[in-house]
């Protein structure tokens, strides 16, 4: 593949001049290495049916459509503005992004996810996923200096679209991160590394999650998203309202988090009926 590097560098290149943010490059890049690697050759020689068979392996994945559209969004900037073929990503369509949130983890089914993994590293990683309602990119860029037991809460720096947060640190979380920087030891200044020393690779960590699932037997696959859902409609659940769901989720807008009421059976079922202040004959 004697032109890859070139490809990626001028992809890197034009994304920046786009405008995109430091996170959502970093995605593209990491999308576009996955399709070389699935290609075996040079980019630009990526023909029809290569692309198309590209596109069928990204939908058998265990991801929802925002991860979806990440990866066919880095498809079709590649070969539109970085090789100028457009033509061969014209049958490209986007999922709906108003797709329906997937079926969201009980906390005994995210429990035995949890319990279920091999690797305490990921144990931990997706731990913090769910205590928090981290994305699995701002979760695999923690630094250690975002943790703030003293404050009880965890710094995000690199948040989706550049914006910082805070999101809750409790007792449990604390216990758990503990362990895992006393067992694994990561390099600074990351919270969760590969071996090499860079922040944890999402595919690997989306592959343990994968077998995790599995193993634990629940009838369902979880995703990273989907425990970030479990995480948000949990709290909703429990009172708690949707204006703080909304800042510790970084939603820009509450409307993206009053989605979370269509998928908790709970809330519903909380209501109670004005018919139940009459006394009707039986």
């Amino acid at each position: 593949m004697r032109a890859a590097s070139l490809f990626l560098s001028r992809l890197e290149s034009d994304l920046q001049m786009a405008g995109k943010a430091p996170g959502t490059i970093q995605q593209y890049l990491s999308s576009i290495r996955g399709f070389e690697a699935f290609l075996g050759r040079d980019l630009d020689s990526a023909g029809p049916e290569e692309l198309r068979s590209w596109v069928g392996h990204l939908r058998c994945q265990p991801i929802g459509p925002a991860r979806l559209r990440c990866h066919y969004s880095a498809l079709t900037f590649l070969f539109r503005k970085t090789i100028g073929q457009p033509e061969k990503v014209a049958f490209i369509s986007m999922p709906r992004s108003e797709a329906p949130l997937p079926t969201v983890p009980t906390a005994g089914e995210v429990q035995r996810v949890l319990e279920a993994f091999t690797h305490a590293k990921y144990r931990a990683f997706f731990a913090l996923i769910y205590a928090t309602g981290l994305r699995i990119r701002e979760a695999s860029q923690v630094e250690t200096r975002d943790i703030d037991v003293a404050q009880q809460v965890i710094h995000v720096r690199h948040g989706k679209g550049g914006r910082e947060r805070l999101v809750p640190l409790n007792p449990g979380l604390v216990h758990v991160l503990r362990a895992h920087w006393r067992h694994e030891r990561p390099a600074q200044p990351w919270l969760f590394t590969t071996r090499e020393g860079k922040p944890l690779c999402h595919a690997t960590a989306r592959m343990a999650l994968l077998k995790a699932s599995a193993v634990a037997g629940i009838g369902k696959v979880v995703t990273p998203h989907m425990l970030r859902h479990a995480f948000a409609t949990h709290l909703l659940e429990q009172g708690t309202d949707l204006r703080r769901i909304q800042v510790v989720l970084g939603h820009a807008s509450i409307k993206s988090t009053t989605i979370y009421t269509q998928v908790s059976a709970k809330e519903i079922a909380s209501l109670i009926s004005p018919l139940e202040s009459l006394t009707l004959p039986t």
